[in-house]
């Protein structure tokens, strides 16, 4: 079996976040792998260990990106691929169509991703790459058991070979679905718990090489028009606003309520003789 990751390098969310002119200022950032793409990532390695697999991940972006992919490297995938794409932006379309362009050739069984960027909030690249490589697609995952029907206790599937159980998450409650082999499934919070990389791990990574590909080579064969037309601009990037102190309510139960449906009123929250 051979397994695709897709992952992106994100700023830490953790980390104080500067903006600077509509932009965020990445000088003295930390840049993480995408929380949700290490669930993906976590899933793949743990197929690997289960039933033997080959485990490629790919990202797209600047130089600093590589260290996303030794960090996968130190963890145990066996390859890893970076298109060197500084300029890519929010222009979900064309990072769609460079991953779907070294995907193609590679001829993957499975296809991981993150839910969305938790940088831009998108979960549109990995449904992108699925359409265009026409394959079938399972979001949001929690669990995730792949086999043949008769393995995973299937009754009248359509298909035969191997596939893909896959619980959903679906805004607060799960649906199960079947889907065949070669499939896309992006990783919800909750499908595992990622691990860390071993001291010996992260030395091994540092001497492994790391295949780049450009988009010059890449989208070559890609309609331009396609990429234009599906432009996406991000026009401005604002911090949210800051926290006005908090006050604090005095008296009884009743007195406060009073209190508290006075402030609410007053703060254009609720209105006078509303619900």
């Amino acid at each position: 079996m051979k397994i695709i990751v897709l992952m992106k390098q994100t700023f830490d969310t953790e980390e104080k976040v500067e903006i600077t002119n509509g932009m965020i200022e990445e000088h003295g950032a930390k840049f993480v792998i995408n929380p949700y793409d290490e669930y993906a990532l976590e899933e793949a390695l743990r197929i690997k260990e289960q039933n033997g697999a080959e485990v490629i991940a790919i990202t797209v972006g600047p130089e600093r990106s590589s260290v996303a992919l030794r960090t996968g490297l130190a963890l145990g995938i066996d390859q890893a691929i970076m298109i060197c794409d500084a300029e890519h932006g929010d222009h979900s379309y064309r990072i769609a169509a460079l991953l779907a362009e070294v995907i193609k050739p590679l001829k993957p069984d499975l296809i991981l991703a993150g839910l969305f960027a938790v940088d831009s909030g998108s979960g549109s690249v990995a449904l992108q790459v699925a359409q265009l490589l026409q394959l079938p697609h399972a979001s949001a995952a929690v669990k995730l058991r792949l086999g043949t029907a008769e393995e995973l206790l299937i009754e009248d599937a359509p298909w035969s070979g191997t596939l893909a159980l896959v619980d959903r998450d679906v805004e607060g409650d799960v649906e199960t679905v079947v889907i065949p082999l070669p499939a896309v499934v992006t990783a919800q919070q909750g499908l595992n718990d990622p691990r860390y990389p071993s001291l010996p791990g992260i030395m091994k990574a540092k001497k492994k090489a790391i295949i780049e590909r450009y988009p010059s080579e890449l989208l070559a064969e890609v309609n331009q028009d396609d990429l234009s037309s599906s432009l996406t601009v991000r026009t401005a990037l604002f911090p949210p606003s800051p926290r006005s102190a908090g006050k604090r309510l005095s008296g009884d139960g009743s007195q406060q309520t009073k209190q508290l449906l006075h402030s609410l009123i007053e703060a254009n929250i609720i209105q006078r003789g509303g619900n």
